[in-house]
């Protein structure tokens, strides 16, 4: 028996699952390279390990009133310079900061992440580094990183390509969730610096590229361009909920995909407008070459691009120079870049002026 069990597994007829284009002893190395980094972003709540059929997390005693809030995101384009550029190193960045400020503009602590990595051929060193900057985003925004899941496809993506997916899920207390409908005239919007173009409006910004024949290694205003235009995206989580524990936030947004005057909008109740003033704040040099380089309007470049404004927060008056003050002291750069007002007929409801 023993011998007809090994004739049968020598078969040159027998085909196994590595040839058909799946390495599961990959897969188990690539597990072993990624415990340590999620392990550093662990939660006291967090139930188990890595490697389990599901992750179990506990609910923090701190919630009187809990409520989930999640949110799921990508990177987008952005990936397709992380191929041609060889740079995988901080998109797992951008893949958290999608998720996490979103849910956290509801006023939400976010408490553990998943993510999803696709591949045609897993290369181990590749997905290590984009999972390492997955851990890195986890830890910037106090979240566990508590699972995921990693797809070797052969034949669904081109040789070195992958595709990424991230979930996030938050907690709010009840009545503490942030909604925007205490928001009234004479508002004031405040804008905090993004770190560049975040991971929106890179088809975009690759067309311009392309265009331009830029060196990505030239010097651009004091650093490589290639690090200008990959900056990954400024997470806001922990000055933000430190803001949101000192004062009353009557509305956030997360300026993502359409820009300053698309995202605000979301937040505002009916019939006000968000009056956005031009020159309040300091257009980052990569929003200025990408304007020229396109002869993109004024219009374009605030619904496409964040145009150095990654998060708006709205509050009272009143509270403007504490929330500035507070905020700066936790290492944001802030800005005071509208107010809010009634809306006149036929007006969108936010303008750039």
């Amino acid at each position: 028996m023993n011998s007809e069990n090994s004739d049968k597994n020598s078969s040159p007829n027998s085909i196994s699952y590595r040839d058909a284009g799946v390495d599961m002893e990959a897969g188990d190395a690539l597990v072993e390279q990624i415990k340590p980094f999620a392990k550093r972003t662990m939660r006291p709540e967090v139930l188990g390990g890595i490697g389990g059929f599901g992750s179990l997390f506990e609910m923090p005693k701190k919630f009187k009133n809990p409520v989930l809030v999640s949110g799921t995101d990508g990177v987008g384009t952005k990936l397709k310079l992380a191929f041609e550029l060889n740079k995988h190193d901080t998109v797992g960045i951008d893949l958290v900061a999608m998720s996490v400020n979103d849910i956290l503009v509801q006023g939400a602590e976010p408490l553990f992440f998943l993510d999803y990595f696709a591949c045609g051929k897993l290369e181990v060193g590749t997905a290590a580094q984009v999972i390492k900057g997955i851990a890195e985003g986890c830890e910037q925004s106090g979240c566990a990183l508590v699972g995921g899941e990693t797809a070797e496809m052969p034949g669904m993506y081109p040789a070195g390509e992958y595709d990424l997916a991230g979930f996030a899920v938050g907690c709010v207390d009840k009545d503490r969730i942030i909604n925007g409908t205490t928001i009234a005239e004479g508002d004031a919007v405040l804008g905090l610096a993004s770190s560049g173009a975040h991971s929106n409006g890179y088809s975009l910004i690759r067309k311009l590229i392309a265009n331009s024949g830029i060196d990505f290694e030239s010097d651009f205003h004091g650093r490589k361009f290639k690090d200008v235009v990959m900056a990954p995206t400024k997470i806001y989580v922990k000055s933000l909920l430190k803001l949101i524990e000192s004062l009353p936030v009557k509305g956030m947004a997360h300026i993502t995909g359409g820009g300053i005057t698309e995202n605000i909008p979301r937040v505002l109740p009916a019939g006000l407008t968000a009056e956005i003033k031009a020159g309040s704040w300091d257009m980052p040099p990569l929003f200025t070459w990408l304007k020229a380089q396109g002869n993109i309007t004024d219009t374009e470049m605030y619904k496409t691009f964040n145009c150095g404004i990654g998060m708006a927060v709205i509050v009272a008056q009143e509270h403007v120079a504490t929330a500035k003050a507070l905020l700066q002291s936790n290492g944001e750069a802030v800005f005071e870049i509208g107010t809010i007002r009634a809306q006149n007929n036929g007006e969108a409801p936010t303008i750039v002026i």
